[in-house]
C-alpha cells in the first residue's frame, strides 16, 4: 500500500502563509531579492491509470454552459466571523460555507480532463515540501473550460453569495491550483481501502494522530473555493478544522465531488484533517478578491513564488494590480471633478490620506515581486 501521507494532502488553499495577528499591517519591512528559489517540479510521475482516466477525445470536449455544467445548492448553512470569535474581522461576516453542490459529473469530467492534459502536465506541474503533486497556471489556452468556469458571472454570483461579498478571481494565473495525492499503480488494487470511523479521534491538541501534514496557516488570498474533483465516497475526515482565537478548534466537513466549499481563509487559521481510505484526493482551490477595487487587497505571493512560473505569475499579477490602481485614480479624478462643480472645497487631509494609501499599495507590489536566485 502506498504510504499513508499520499492521501493527506491539504486541500482548502493554495498556501502556507503565516500571517501575524490581526489586522495584517500595510507597512511590513520591505524585502529585497534576491531572497527566494524557483519553483520545483516534481520527479516522480503521476500513475498512467490517473491520466489515461481523465482523458478526454476532442470531439467530446465542451465548452462550459451553466445550464449544463452547473448543480448549484445553496450551502445549508454559512459559518460567520463571529461564530469563530473574529467579529469584524476580515472583509466580510461569512467565515466558511458548509459544502454545497456547484458542478454536475460532467463538469468535472471536462475539468479533469484539462488538468490531466499533456500540455498541461508538461507545463504546469509544481512540487513543494506540503505537496508533492499541484497543478497550477494552466490559463485559457491549456484549460479552456476551467478558466471559463471562474470567469463565469453564473458561478461568481453564487461563491459570492457565500462569500457575502462581491468577489472575482484573484488573477488569471491562479485559476486554479490543483493538489493532487493518489496512490501509485503498483499500490493499487481493486479493493476499496476502507478506513474505520473509530480512526478519526477528536482534535484535542497538535501531538494527537489528527494533525495534517503540514502547519496551521492562513491563506494568501482574502477567500478561496475548494472543489472535489474526486469520489470521496469511501474517505473518511478530511475535514476542515479552524483555530479560534482561544486555541480551541472547531471542524467543517470537507466538499464531496462536485461539491465546493468557499472560505475567507485570510483570517482563519486551519489546516486539513487526514482523509483516510480512497485512491485519489484531487482538489480545485482557486483564489478570489473583492470586484470593489476601493477595498483593501489583500493579496500577498509568499505562499505561491515557490510554486509558480514566475516568468507567467509576476506579469499577470502586476498587470492587475496596475488594473486596479488605474481603476482607483479614474474614481478619484471623477470624485474631484464632481466636488469641483457642487463648490465644496478641497479636502487635503483626506487627500493625502488617500496618496498614502496608493503609496502602501504600490510598497506591498516591492514586498511580493523578489527577485528570485
Amino acid at each position: 500500500m502506498a504510504p499513508a501521507a499520499l492521501l493527506q494532502t491539504p486541500v482548502e488553499s493554495t498556501t502556507t502563509t503565516p500571517t501575524p495577528p490581526l489586522p495584517i499591517p500595510l507597512s511590513a519591512p520591505t524585502v529585497t531579492g534576491p531572497t527566494t528559489k524557483k519553483a520545483t517540479r516534481p520527479t516522480h510521475p503521476l500513475p498512467r491509470s490517473l491520466i489515461e482516466g481523465a482523458q478526454i477525445l476532442s470531439d467530446e470536449k465542451v465548452p462550459f454552459d451553466p445550464s449544463v455544467h452547473l448543480a448549484y445548492t445553496p450551502p445549508s448553512k454559512i459559518h460567520k466571523m463571529a461564530d469563530f470569535g473574529l467579529e469584524g474581522a476580515g472583509i466580510s461576516p461569512n467565515a466558511i460555507s458548509e459544502p454545497f453542490p456547484l458542478f454536475t459529473p460532467e463538469a468535472i469530467r471536462q475539468m479533469r480532463g484539462e488538468v490531466f492534459s499533456p500540455e498541461v502536465l508538461e507545463h504546469c506541474r509544481f512540487s513543494s515540501s506540503f505537496c508533492a503533486n499541484m497543478i497550477r497556471g494552466m490559463g485559457h489556452v491549456r484549460a479552456p473550460f476551467i478558466y471559463d468556469v471562474w470567469k463565469s458571472p453564473e458561478v461568481l454570483s453564487k461563491i459570492s453569495a457565500a462569500a457575502g461579498i462581491d468577489l472575482i478571481p484573484a488573477f488569471d494565473y491562479e485559476i486554479a491550483n490543483i493538489n493532487v495525492a493518489v496512490k501509485d499503480d503498483d499500490h493499487f488494487t481493486t479493493e476499496t481501502t476502507t478506513a474505520s470511523k473509530d480512526a478519526v479521534k477528536p482534535i484535542t491538541n497538535d501531538n494527537d494522530d489528527n494533525v495534517p501534514a503540514f502547519a496551521w496557516h492562513y491563506d494568501s488570498f482574502p477567500f478561496v473555493c475548494v472543489t472535489m474533483l474526486s469520489d470521496c465516497s469511501n474517505m473518511i475526515g478530511g475535514e476542515t478544522a479552524i483555530r479560534l482565537p482561544d486555541n480551541s478548534i472547531k471542524k467543517v466537513r470537507g466538499p464531496a465531488q462536485g461539491y465546493a466549499v468557499v472560505m475567507q481563509g485570510r483570517y482563519l487559521e486551519h489546516q486539513a484533517l487526514k482523509a483516510l481510505g480512497g485512491r485519489e484526493r484531487i482538489s480545485m482551490v482557486t483564489p478570489f478578491r473583492p470586484r470593489d477595487v476601493n477595498i483593501h487587497d489583500e493579496v500577498i505571493l509568499v505562499g505561491t513564488r515557490g510554486i509558480s512560473d514566475l516568468d507567467e505569475m509576476y506579469p499577470d499579477y502586476f498587470g492587475y494590480r496596475m488594473e486596479v490602481l488605474e481603476e482607483r485614480v479614474r474614481g478619484i479624478i471623477k470624485a474631484e471633478r464632481e466636488r469641483e462643480r457642487s463648490g465644496r472645497g478641497f479636502d487635503v487631509e483626506k487627500m493625502r490620506g488617500w496618496v498614502k494609501e496608493q503609496r502602501e499599495f504600490l510598497d506591498s507590489m516591492l514586498r511580493e515581486m523578489i527577485v528570485v536566485e
